[in-house]
């Protein structure tokens, strides 16, 4: 077999090969196909994983980010219950998951990895929920019309914050809701986010500098005060 059909298939078993199902840590309600040992999959070196197409495999970890954001979607239901909801950036689908378990409406998931999108649509069924799953880099333009914007992780590298911070401030502009749950990440912003839950998340050592991370749901403050005119 050869082909894009063909590159479903290894990728999906791939995934099945490196992964087993777990419950999430902070979120047991949710189980994912994630990597049982980290250094299988991350001490590959970078020729290894260009041989088989694989980028770093992200959405093989249930990230300290995505499990905090996960937690306060499944205890503040009403957050996303009734609403259209988009997963930016959504690794292993945790949070768009814990999205449609909480009643949401609609849930997108979007990921530029292939790896990422197929791992998605295996978690999204193995927790029986249905997501419309997207392989796209919406960061390129607008976002999308939707009530919710979740963002699990997101401010690891210099470049992805400098995209996803002004693009989420524009979202809330439009009118969107977006909350991001991060773990005091080097460029998550220090201005323009409302704290609105904080969780002693369980990560392991092999990916992170401590066995917990202390990680924060934040509130994204939207740009178009900045340029309002002051009050008479």
């Amino acid at each position: 077999m050869s082909g894009p059909a063909a590159d479903i298939v290894d990728r999906r078993a791939f995934i099945l090969a490196h992964t087993e199902r777990l419950a999430v840590p902070h979120a047991p309600e949710i189980a994912l196909r994630v990597a049982s040992e980290a250094t299988d999959l991350w001490q590959m070196t970078e020729e290894e994983l260009g041989e088989i197409g694989l980028p770093p495999p992200f959405w093989a970890f249930a990230w300290a980010g995505g499990q905090a954001l996960a937690r306060y979607i499944l205890d503040h239901r009403e957050t996303v219950a009734g609403k259209s909801v988009l997963d930016l950036a959504s690794g292993s689908g945790l949070v768009a998951i814990a999205a449609a378990m909480a009643g949401a409406e609609h849930v997108k998931a979007v990921d530029i990895d292939p790896f990422a999108v197929d791992a998605i649509a295996l978690n999204a069924t193995g927790n029986g929920v249905t997501l419309e799953i997207g392989r796209t880099d919406l960061l390129t333009g607008p976002a999308p019309r939707v009530d919710v914007i979740l963002a699990g992780d997101v401010f690891y590298e210099k470049p992805m914050a400098d995209r996803v911070f002004p693009w989420l401030r524009a979202a809330v502009d439009e009118g969107a809701l977006c909350l991001v749950g991060d773990p005091g990440r080097a460029y998550l912003p220090k201005a323009d986010l409302a704290a609105l839950a904080t969780y002693e998340v369980a990560t392991t050592r092999a990916l992170e500098d401590s066995e917990v991370k202390r990680t924060t749901v934040w509130r994204v403050s939207g740009a178009a005060m900045e340029n309002a005119e002051p009050p008479a």
